[in-house]
């Protein structure tokens, strides 16, 4: 491999970001990938007709650093409908955003307007959003001044939330921050509901990894796949990077790679990766359509099940199913150090809650994500220091918030920092 100004390494989100930012600055750019493809994480397979995703992700239009990296009208994105069916003690209700999902108007005023007491607690939990929520930028900052930040579930707490409100907007956000123990930011919860509120989740046409795609076609013979880097070290002022296929040098060196990947190559003396949030997503195929909009199905009864949500997938996104056929997606949290939940009793808790039969459903894959996202405690922590010393930086969204804009974020800023170290204009 030929010697290069800047090395990075990890062709996910967050690398192909910032590697697309440095060539456009004129910078000589490689990107090393160990995997067979880019997208890291963000990864989409064929299986007997079927897009299967590498677990359940969407796209969310909202997100101002995914529009400023990519077209993201040719996504051809296929929307999710605004609102979930949740299956409660009471029997199935359903909440939805009237002016988003208005075929779902109805039900959904059956199911809130009865409860006033909770939806007036939610909305003095979620105050600080109301007053931020128009902000283009400075919204994180705004949510942590406006009180300080705690749990979700303490935040909660405090605002007297409880009741069926309370338990459907847990178990949504269970399946989006990857846990059910309301450990999280409540600032990151308010920052997501936030782009959420301003845009409808969906899936690409392509599949999602139609997203690191679109980030790396500008890059093409620059991203170097199947070159797993082993070691680097420094070389003076320039770094040398050791890979499986050869060594090359360069000025600065970018780890793009996922948090606990970054640790193992940098050392955990040089960065700690924070505690993992996983998932498992069990993809099952059926020949009957057990409902026909997408609608996520959601259990908050008291002996719920194990699955945090489950939907028909081709219902919302067609091209994910070929032709008379449908695709069912259920997911379940991987708790670090757990093993995931027997498929038979996630496919058992799927059918329960999308009101069909266990053995009209067929397994295609199962995937385990055991480190789907980094941990998002409180205190938020919004930006994290990306330079590891004098030729090294890392990006990703352990160095923002746990989200594809937060890889996008992290990506242009390592991106910035490069050019600044190295005297080039941004």
């Amino acid at each position: 491999m030929d010697d290069v100004e800047v090395i990075v390494i990890g062709a996910g989100m967050a690398g192909l970001r910032c590697a697309g930012l440095l060539q456009a600055a004129g910078i000589d750019v490689a990107v090393l990938e160990a995997d067979d493809g880019v997208g890291g994480r963000v990864r989409t397979d064929r299986v007997d007709g079927f897009l299967l995703d590498r677990g359940f992700q969407v796209a969310n239009p909202a997100y101002p650093a995914l529009r400023a990296a990519l077209d993201v009208e040719a996504l051809a994105l296929q929307s999710f409908p605004a609102g979930a069916r949740v299956l409660s003690d009471d029997g199935v209700r359903t909440l939805a955003d009237p002016l988003r999902a208005p075929r779902l108007a109805a039900p959904s005023a059956l199911a809130v307007l009865p409860r006033p007491t909770e939806l007036w607690a939610l909305g003095r939990w979620a105050a600080p959003l109301a007053t931020g929520i128009a902000k283009e930028h400075g919204l994180a900052a705004h949510l942590l001044a406006a009180r300080p930040d705690v749990s979700l579930q303490e935040s909660l707490d405090r605002a007297g939330a409880r009741g069926l409100l309370r338990a459907t907007l847990q178990r949504y956000l269970a399946g989006v921050i990857l846990e059910d123990e309301g450990q999280t930011s409540t600032a990151f919860v308010l920052m997501l509901l936030r782009s959420f509120a301003r845009g409808t989740p969906g899936l690409p046409r392509d599949g999602m990894q139609a997203l690191p795609q679109a980030l790396a076609e500008p890059l093409a013979h620059r991203v170097r796949l199947g070159a797993r880097v082993e070691q680097i070290e420094r070389d003076g002022t320039r770094a040398r990077v050791r890979t499986a296929v050869g060594t090359v040098t360069a000025d600065r060196v970018v780890v793009a790679t996922d948090a606990w990947a970054a640790e193992a190559l940098l050392g955990r003396e040089r960065l700690a990766a924070p505690a993992a949030k996983g998932l498992v997503t069990d993809w099952y195929a059926t020949d009957e359509r057990p409902e026909d909009t997408g609608i996520l199905h959601l259990d908050v009864r008291s002996t719920r099940g194990p699955a945090v949500n489950a939907c028909v997938v081709s219902a919302a996104a067609p091209s994910y199913a070929p032709a008379g056929r449908h695709l069912v997606q259920a997911t379940s949290l991987l708790p670090p150090g757990s093993d995931p939940v027997p498929e038979p009793d996630i496919r058992r808790h799927t059918a329960t809650m999308l009101g069909t039969t266990g053995s009209a459903l067929t397994l295609l894959r199962r995937d385990a994500v055991p480190h789907a996202l980094p941990a998002q405690p409180a205190p938020l922590c919004v930006r994290a220091p990306q330079e590891v010393d004098e030729v090294t930086l890392v990006c990703g969204d352990h160095r923002d918030t746990a989200s594809t804009q937060g890889a996008l974020v992290s990506g242009a800023r390592a991106a910035r920092a490069v050019l600044a170290s190295l005297g080039r204009a941004s």
